[in-house]
């Protein structure tokens, strides 16, 4: 385990925040154009939940993706390019799905995305594990929730 001061241990996890965050702003504005005018005009599935609860989710989520990366970083810095080659290809996956299901409100294309995010976490899940457990289970409620949120992409592509 290599060993960090205090404050750049801080500035690390800031950075890392500070990326999450960006990839959640950056989705939002994607997000902002359709959220009001298309996006409630769909069929959604029974298991649709209210649209309240995405934004307290999501931002758990992103806090935790952060979390897992900084706990990483701390034990192995970027050393393990992979890791965090995967740890960046799923906050880039993460951006793309806002764009392609509210942007370009291509709902088919999104679920295609999402499938993709999903196989992204789950390598990151699987290489973090490696260095850090906590780090790993941390990412296991994103999966969860991407999972849930394929379920609901499809059943909105079906019905609509």
């Amino acid at each position: 385990m290599r060993t960090r001061t205090a404050g750049h241990s801080a500035l690390a996890l800031l950075g890392f925040l500070a990326a999450s965050f960006a990839v959640s702003a950056l989705g939002g504005i994607a997000t902002a154009s359709s959220i009001n005018t298309w996006y409630p005009t769909l069929t959604k599935p029974s298991f649709n939940p209210p649209d309240w609860l995405f934004g307290p989710v999501w931002t758990a989520l992103y806090i935790m993706i952060a979390i897992a990366g900084w706990r990483v970083w701390r034990r192995v810095g970027f050393t393990d390019r992979p890791a965090f080659a995967a740890f960046g290809a799923q906050l880039a996956l993460n951006l793309m799905w806002p764009v392609l299901f509210f942007g370009l409100q291509k709902l088919g294309l999104a679920l295609a995305g999402l499938v993709l995010l999903w196989i992204s976490i789950a390598v990151t899940l699987r290489m973090f594990w490696r260095h850090d457990l906590i780090a790993a289970l941390l990412f296991a409620p994103y999966l969860a929730w991407v999972t849930f949120a394929g379920a609901l992409n499809a059943a909105i592509w079906l019905l609509n």
